[in-house]
């Protein structure tokens, strides 16, 4: 059959590769896309999940975050750093405005939040905070306007109950006009929800 129909052989020998060539291009694309949503090599067991997280009106470290790893547990992967990196944690934290709120909320958090949070990071106690928001809309059920995330160093950290009842007193001296906007931040709310992350080893049997 082979001398008799050479071309129809070759054509039965490109469908059998053609699969694998799509399989490879799309592994391909898709470790490229988590390379640049997380920066450096994409490691699925680099976090872990966090508990009892929350932005409590400024009485703790508020916020989301994702598994995300620091520069340095990143190059230490390759020479047995991942203890280190297994203990960053991450926990996306949700905001959802009503309607016609979401700038003030925004330019409340900005004034009164995330400089907490900056302080937090030069402690040492984060690696890292950002912010996103939806492109496009949303159904009302499923909307939200400001996704916060934050990166601990570790989940020891993130669970401790740190007190950053001192840092806002130093940041914001003027203690009753600080209560009064986080109050209102938190009045303009629809609603607020944690979201703490847990990795999938797609490797694991």
């Amino acid at each position: 059959m082979s001398k008799r129909f050479p071309l129809r052989k070759k054509q039965a020998e490109n469908n059998l590769f053609r699969p694998w060539l799509i399989f490879g291009l799309t592994c391909a694309v898709l470790r490229v896309r988590l390379k640049d949503l997380f920066g450096g090599e994409f490691n699925a067991k680099a976090s872990c999940t966090v508990l009892g997280l929350a932005d409590n009106g400024g009485s703790g470290a508020g916020g989301a975050a994702m598994g995300d790893r620091n520069r340095r547990s990143s190059a230490a992967g390759r020479d047995g750093g991942r203890t280190e990196r297994a203990t960053i944690c991450g926990v996306e934290y949700y905001y959802k405005a009503k309607w016609g709120h979401a700038e003030e909320f925004l330019a409340l958090f900005k004034k009164n939040h995330y400089p907490v949070l900056k302080k937090e990071i030069e402690l040492g106690r984060m690696l890292k905070v950002s912010m996103t928001a939806p492109r496009y809309h949303a159904t009302e059920d499923g909307r939200w306007d400001y996704r916060v995330t934050i990166v601990f160093k570790s989940a020891a950290i993130a669970n401790d109950n740190f007190d950053s009842a001192p840092l806002i007193k130093q940041l914001y001296p003027d203690q009753e006009t600080y209560k009064k906007e986080e109050q209102r931040r938190f009045e303009i709310l629809d609603a607020h929800w944690d979201l703490p992350l847990k990795d999938i080893d797609l490797e694991a049997r």
